[in-house]
């Protein structure tokens, strides 16, 4: 799950009102207000970041798709790898950045599938740098204070 921020603030928004009522059980309103406490310092990291995150990441993605569509051997996956890879972050709002990062990475799956069956050095050192961009992704989203 991999919830939006504007969604999760109105999911807040939503708490702390109903929170602010005075029947609410002063154990309940403690409960709600920590959860949104830390849910705001997650929205908080993630506001900062997600768009640089988001180009960084299409960045890299895209230069994998290049490299990969001359890899595979089927024309079909390597033209839509190409068609792909030409593509650019001209919007940098975070939902359409989030969009192509989703078209991307679904991009990079089918790549990831198709060298895997792929025999060869090339292939290989593709997969292998497949595996590195997936790692430097997981580690992009790490929050501060998050155990590693």
């Amino acid at each position: 799950m991999n919830p939006k921020i504007p969604e999760v603030l109105m999911e807040l928004s939503g708490l702390v009102a109903f929170n602010a009522q005075p029947d609410v059980d002063p154990a309940d309103r403690a409960s709600a207000l920590g959860l949104t406490a830390m849910l705001l310092a997650v929205a908080a990291q993630e506001f900062d970041r997600a768009a640089a995150r988001h180009v960084e990441e299409n960045r890299a993605v895209r230069a994998l798709l290049a490299r990969g569509a001359a890899v595979v051997a089927d024309a079909a996956l390597a033209e839509r790898l190409r068609s792909l890879a030409a593509t650019a972050d001209e919007d940098l709002r975070v939902s359409a950045l989030q969009a192509a990062n989703s078209a991307l990475r679904a991009g990079l799956i089918e790549l990831h599938a198709a060298v895997e069956a792929v025999d060869g050095a090339e292939a290989k050192a593709l997969e292998s740098e497949i595996w590195s961009e997936l790692v430097v992704s997981t580690e992009r989203r790490v929050l501060a204070g998050a155990p590693v």
